[in-house]
């Protein structure tokens, strides 16, 4: 049975952890707030040239631009999106474990990865999977330029030839409670089919227009396709940043409030001990006096 010291002890402990946990969850909620406003203020000019894409890639041959032309399937190349740092719940493990199911299904076309962020190339790295890139530190701040060099990485791969297809998983900003996992297809750009993002969203009722291009559609298309890759990249960047915190500031809020309950119970704890140390003195000092009268 443990002793009032040991139980001091034990709350002491738990107490220094409280403090901890409570720290860092105020951390995380001024830094949610930053990467919040980022992912807001990313989301409008990503749907919108998107949606700009999309309608012209439906209206010029498949052969306009390499980054429309459909192959074969045979060689896959996947971008997997993942936390700088752990304490943030299930975040990065359900990341990890998206990425290796990805895998696994589609381990007959030798999948490749590029690793963007600390833990899933930790996590990856103890597997057996082909990693082409790897990007770390740069979830926290996300910018255009980081997302631009890996863009030209992906549409080199994409270019020569060495892969038929792009994907990329990541967790989209919802609310502080929630985040949803991402699987998205980026190359070949497939003007049927929209992002899995963008799939919740009304469809357009305006007419279906042509365009009248200045340039030959292949200069135009040369310089929007590759723009658009970079931004889809840069958004899930920014939304899994802003999903990271969330995620952390949930989860450092959690181990608060069950910090804050073991504390109670190893106080509870403890008294009962003190009463029946005290209780156990009163028996010995009054069995003592029966025994001198």
């Amino acid at each position: 049975m443990p002793t009032q010291l040991d139980i001091k002890r034990r709350i002491r402990s738990v107490k220094n952890t409280q403090q901890i946990t409570r720290a860092m969850k105020f951390v995380a909620a001024a830094r949610l707030r930053r990467a919040q406003e980022r992912a807001f203020a990313a989301r409008p000019y990503a749907r919108a040239i998107s949606k700009l894409v999309h309608s012209v890639a439906a209206r010029v041959p498949e052969d306009s631009h390499i980054l429309l032309r459909r192959r074969e399937e045979k060689r896959i190349l996947l971008l997997t999106v993942s936390g700088e740092r752990g304490l943030a719940g299930a975040f990065n493990a359900n990341v990890i474990r998206r990425t290796l199911e990805f895998l696994r299904e589609h381990s007959a076309q030798n999948p490749e990865l590029i690793v963007l962020g600390r833990k899933i190339r930790d996590a990856m790295r103890k597997q057996r999977w082909k990693i082409v890139g790897e990007h770390v530190d740069i979830t926290a701040r996300p910018n255009l330029n980081v997302a631009g060099d890996i863009t030209k990485d992906v549409i080199s791969l994409y270019e020569q030839g060495e892969v038929d297809a792009v994907y990329i998983v990541f967790n989209e900003f919802k609310s502080v409670l929630a985040q949803v996992l991402r699987l998205e297809k980026l190359l070949p750009i497939d003007p049927d089919r929209p992002l899995a993002w963008e799939e919740s969203q009304e469809k357009s009722k305006e007419p279906a227009i042509d365009y009248l291009y200045e340039q030959p559609p292949g200069d135009i298309l040369g310089h929007l396709l590759p723009r658009y890759v970079q931004v889809q990249i840069f958004r899930a960047l920014a939304e899994s940043a802003a999903a990271e915190h969330a995620a952390r500031m949930t989860a450092m809020d959690s181990a608060t409030n069950n910090a804050g309950e073991l504390i109670d119970k190893l106080t509870l704890y403890m008294n009962k001990v003190r009463q029946a140390a005290i209780t156990k003195e009163i028996i010995e000092v009054v069995s003592g006096a029966a025994s001198a009268a």
